[in-house]
């Protein structure tokens, strides 16, 4: 069995035991008979009830959010030539916690605070780009610079909203934008959006190997760099949404699950792109069910920990590079 697939194999199984554990785990205690005889529909109430209505669609969401995550951190880490980007260093998340916040400080109902921020980050998306692309090419480096001043100056809105958000609202707002999954509770589109997304960046991974060789190299091997670096801003800024909107804004998983596939001998992005969706996925899975049952029955923000874990990861991996 050769490398490529052998650390495939390896993701998948972590992403099986995580779900796993992530059913088996949290205030109420369940064995693992009481999880199968749910799952097959033959449990009594209760059992029933927190598998299939709480534990279950919380997994989901999480694995799909972390799948997304670590989709849109190897697109991006092509599309920016650094291999410790991160989804968020283009200015979405500040987008969408903006449209967001402002719909929940004027008392917008949770339908309509999430369309919101849907609406947010897809304005930060159109407006990075459009400053960033300018007669049929962009600079990485202009593409850059704008996501940073325009995430700077969304986190300087969100400040000013929270300081004048009504006392009620603030607890929430602050959990959103650490990163929270407590509400996501519908996690279908999400899985849409990630199998369309996962599916498409495969289909285009010799594109993917060619151009991380550097647009010059990618240039004179026939590729069209401008209208494939195109493609990939759209992907990654799209799985990116997908996450914010549905579980705000979670740190590190883009950035540490790519890096370590590569960390790990594989390199060809036919096998890095599914290996970093399992291990997106199994990583926040097992974050949020550590987040939802270490201090049961109190619940902290799953990106917290995830914060917690990225940092010294990342930390270490900057002291290692040259």
């Amino acid at each position: 069995m050769s490398r490529p697939v052998l650390i495939l194999v390896l993701f998948a199984t972590l992403a099986v035991a995580s779900l796993g554990v992530g059913l088996l785990s949290g205030s109420f205690p369940l064995s693992a008979a009481d999880v199968v005889q749910a799952l097959a529909g033959q449990a009594p109430g209760l059992t029933g009830d927190i598998v299939l209505e709480v534990r279950l669609p919380r997994l989901l969401s999480a694995f799909a959010c972390g799948g997304l995550l670590a989709l849109a951190g190897a697109l991006l880490q092509v599309l920016l030539r650094n291999p410790l980007a991160d989804p968020y260093i283009l200015g979405i998340s500040g987008g969408a916690g903006l449209g967001l916040l402002a719909a929940t400080a004027l008392g917008l109902g949770y339908a309509a605070s999430q369309a919101a921020g849907l609406v947010g980050a897809l304005a930060a998306v159109l407006t990075v780009f459009g400053l960033s692309f300018r007669a049929g090419d962009w600079n990485l480096y202009r593409l850059l610079l704008t996501g940073v001043v325009f995430s700077a100056g969304c986190s300087a809105l969100i400040s000013l909203l929270l300081l004048l958000a009504p006392e009620g609202s603030v607890k929430g707002m602050l959990f959103w934008l650490l990163g929270d999954l407590s509400g996501a509770a519908s996690p279908g589109w999400a899985w849409v959006a990630l199998a369309v997304l996962g599916t498409v960046s495969v289909l285009g991974a010799n594109a993917l190997n060619v151009l991380s060789l550097g647009r010059s190299k990618a240039a004179s091997l026939g590729l069209p760099v401008a209208g494939a670096e195109v493609a990939i801003y759209v992907a990654a800024s799209a799985a990116t949404v997908a996450s914010v909107a549905l579980a705000g804004t979670i740190g590190f998983v883009g950035l540490m699950v790519p890096h370590l596939v590569r960390l790990l001998g594989v390199t060809d992005y036919r096998w890095l792109i599914p290996s970093a969706i399992l291990g997106g996925g199994g990583l926040l899975s097992i974050a949020d069910t550590a987040a939802r049952s270490l201090w049961a029955p109190l619940q902290i923000p799953v990106g917290v920990l995830t914060a917690l874990l990225g940092v010294p990861v990342v930390l270490l991996l900057l002291a290692r590079r040259r």
